[in-house]
């Protein structure tokens, strides 16, 4: 077959990157060498939910293509989340500054460049950093993710949940760290060992191998992580005022110390989104675009239910409006179910110094359609701010491959002043309601009785059968026992004083827009165990053999549980795809 010369190349790509509907622009087509700001390529605006790939070996210019495309879906009024891992897209609320070199390249490309600031919100995980502090509680999280972070087995993992269920049952919240070590620590314990009997597939050496990851995570630092007032992930679909979308950066400042706890995090805010919007179908723009940085951190040494439930939460939350780029080094980096959906792709050069390399490289080449280029050749000689392209148009079939000179963002290629991040942050509508970290009455309080019920018509009763405090039980101490004999030194942890109840705490139930309780998520490998203060579920029906396919899915420790949770746990297992349970926040 005669090769096509280079206006039938160059036509081809001309023609399949015309587009209808808003757009955002990538770049210029480069084509048998010659740069053509003639053939633009493009990405539909209304396709962006339909996830993406930002790939490429370190140095290609990965981070300024996530910061030149938030810039635009900003402008477009759809809102954006980066996880800033080196601080650089701070710079997003700094207008860059033109030169030479910078208008001979936007020239050639035909970018009519101009400097700009966006709309940014700072956020800090537990406020590790100059961001909003942003926690999640115990609870919300849930064992699946809990486990990921504690890297646990699956028997570990399955043991956790049971922990969960059992803290459910008995009304015994799981807001922070302590709260999930108090009920361990209860179960363990002479006065609990009849409970722990009750939950059948918790054994006490499991509860204890749970427990010494409880107190290392605290050793660590990583309790500030969980805690109160807990995050809504709706603050992430704003936009401001002028109809632009806010710009939500995360920073990172610790990333290579934490870094399964960033990677988790990251997924409990997709899960949690996923469970809370309602179904979209398909929309002009997203609701948000989420770019999940060091996407291989997910799934390095992942569980099979921690993949599937990836796998579904991709696939699903699209329907919701909200679109998922993994940004890392090779497509080899993703598991194949993950990648197959990921229909926009922008691949960065990648190198082949070594054998491995080589066959990343060949892999990543059998990933992109058929296409004019050598691409072993085009990607590992691609320069930096160049990116083989290829992406879903307006008609769900996939762009001609394109080798795409990437525009220049308009904002600062770089972290802004501190000085800019801070007086930010101080201005910001979120450090009200999430600046001050707050200790509500929960399970260690109940269990170590250092805190009266709330009294009066407003306040939660506890639920029947919950564990009585035992008489002289120290949970602080024993903690301190514990952190003594991981660590090997003296603990630094102090003794706990009396934490009185609160003037007025809050009420969890009523939903006072509802007038009723709000229904819980579920918990579990595919979801979680209902509370048992919610209608007793009838066996059989239809969702309750549901509950029996589930259950083989979860595994031996829930199988039973699972065939006789009936009608109302099918709904949820339906809902729950991580095993996250937070509370509704209505306003």
């Amino acid at each position: 077959m005669a090769s096509k010369t280079t206006a039938e190349k160059l036509a081809t790509i001309q023609k399949g990157y015309t587009l209808e509907g808003p757009t955002i622009e990538l770049g210029a087509a480069i084509v048998d060498g010659e740069l053509h700001k003639d053939a633009p390529v493009r990405l539909p605006l209304a396709m962006m939910n339909r996830h993406g790939l930002v790939a490429g070996a370190t140095g290609t210019g990965k981070t300024v293509t996530l910061h030149m495309m938030a810039e635009q879906l900003s402008t477009a009024g759809v809102p954006v989340f980066l996880a800033d891992i080196k601080g650089d897209l701070s710079g997003l609320a700094t207008a860059a500054v033109g030169s030479d070199k910078l208008k001979a390249r936007t020239d050639s490309i035909g970018q009519a460049w101009q400097g700009k600031t966006f709309p940014v919100e700072f956020l800090a995980l537990g406020g590790d950093g100059n961001g909003v502090p942003v926690r999640a509680t115990v609870t919300s999280f849930g064992p699946i993710l809990l486990s990921r972070i504690m890297e646990l087995n699956d028997t570990q993992e399955s043991s956790l949940q049971l922990v969960f269920y059992f803290a459910d049952k008995n009304g015994l919240e799981l807001i922070d760290l302590k709260d999930l070590r108090a009920v361990i620590q209860f179960l363990t314990s002479d006065e609990g060992k009849d409970q722990l009997e009750e939950l059948g597939g918790l054994s006490k050496a499991t509860a204890g191998v749970i427990l010494r990851e409880i107190v290392t995570l605290e050793a660590q630092g990583l309790e500030k992580f969980f805690g109160e007032p807990e995050f809504d992930t709706a603050e992430l679909l704003r936009t401001a005022p002028d109809g632009r979308g806010v710009v939500t950066c995360l920073e990172l400042p610790t990333l290579q110390t934490k870094p399964m706890l960033f990677s988790t995090f990251l997924m409990w805010l997709l899960a949690d989104l996923f469970e809370d919007l309602p179904e979209a179908g398909d929309l002009d723009k997203p609701k948000l675009v989420f770019f999940l940085d060091e996407a291989h951190l997910l799934f390095n040494g992942a569980s099979k239910a921690f993949l599937e439930a990836i796998t579904t939460t991709v696939r699903l939350i699209r329907s919701k409006g909200v679109g998922i780029f993994f940004v890392t080094q090779t497509p080899k980096d993703v598991p194949a179910d993950v990648l197959g959906q990921l229909a926009n792709r922008v691949q960065h050069a990648l190198r082949a110094f070594t054998p491995e390399d080589a066959k990343a490289l060949k892999a990543t080449v059998s990933t992109f359609p058929l296409s004019d280029y050598d691409l072993e050749e085009t990607l590992t000689s691609a320069g930096i701010g160049e990116a083989v392209i290829t992406v879903m148009n307006e008609k769900g079939a996939p762009t001609p491959v394109a080798l795409t000179r990437l525009r220049a963002p308009e904002s600062l290629m770089g972290p802004s002043e501190e000085a800019l991040v801070r007086s930010t942050v101080a201005g910001s509508a979120l450090l009200g309601k999430y600046g001050t970290a707050v200790d509500n009455p929960s399970a260690y309080e109940k269990l170590s009785g250092k805190t009266a019920a709330p009294a009066g018509p407003a306040a939660p009763g506890p639920s029947a059968g919950a564990p009585a405090a035992p008489a002289g039980y120290d949970v602080d101490a024993e903690a301190r026992r514990i952190e003594e004999e991981i660590l090997g030194r003296p603990s630094s942890r102090p003794p706990q004083a009396s934490v009185p109840a609160p003037l007025d705490p809050e009420p969890e139930y009523p939903d006072p827009q509802y007038g009723e309780p709000p229904a819980p998520k579920p918990r579990s490998k595919a979801a979680r165990q209902p509370r048992s203060h919610q209608a007793e579920p009838q066996p059989g029906g239809t969702m309750g053999d549901l509950g029996g396919v589930l259950g083989g899915a979860l595994g031996g420790g829930l199988k039973s549980m699972a065939r006789s949770m009936g009608t109302q746990l099918g709904r949820e297992l339906l809902r729950g795809v991580f095993g996250t349970s937070s509370r509704r926040r209505r306003r």
